[in-house]
């Protein structure tokens, strides 16, 4: 997914396939969780919130970054079948996923994170991503849930 606003222009970036691919195999030293959707909860593989009663895994997700201290694991719904991931019409930022507020944590080449780092209220996300991404310290941004901290998906400058 591109996005292009008069600041920035940025791509988003899912979980890639063969990480949920591996968990639907039950590739993990950690547990994975099977599980009904009652709806809502925030589906990594095709970035779009899950519709009530469809089948998802809850499994623990690393997302690459140097070997540095700010390196999180931590759990992500996905699809317990293969999904077509996301769709990249739209402006590129998940549209499900307006208007909910998230930590925009920015992130140096160190793998480090940056002082960019802010929350959002959800109003306009791409803006908000955009803006981080003018700094060019900035290597990468992972957008994460603001309560729970689980990390969503990470967008960089294209």
């Amino acid at each position: 997914m591109t996005t292009t606003t008069e600041q920035q222009t940025y791509e988003i970036t899912a979980i890639p396939a063969e990480v949920f691919a591996a968990a639907r195999r039950g590739e993990s030293a950690d547990p994975i969780v099977a599980m009904t959707a009652t709806g809502g909860e925030p589906v990594r593989c095709c970035l779009r919130d899950a519709r009530p009663g469809e089948q998802l895994l809850l499994f623990n997700y690393q997302p690459p970054l140097p070997a540095a201290p700010y390196r999180e694991t931590g759990a992500v719904f996905g699809h317990a079948e293969a999904c077509p991931g996301p769709d990249s019409q739209g402006d590129g930022y998940p549209s499900d996923w307006i208007g909910r507020p998230q930590v925009l944590r920015a992130y140096d080449e160190r793998g480090w994170i940056h002082p960019a780092s802010r929350t959002h209220d959800g109003s306009d996300p791409s803006a908000a991503l955009a803006d981080i991404l003018t700094d060019p310290d900035v290597v990468e941004v992972h957008s994460r849930n603001v309560v729970y901290g689980c990390y969503m998906f990470t967008a960089r400058r294209r």
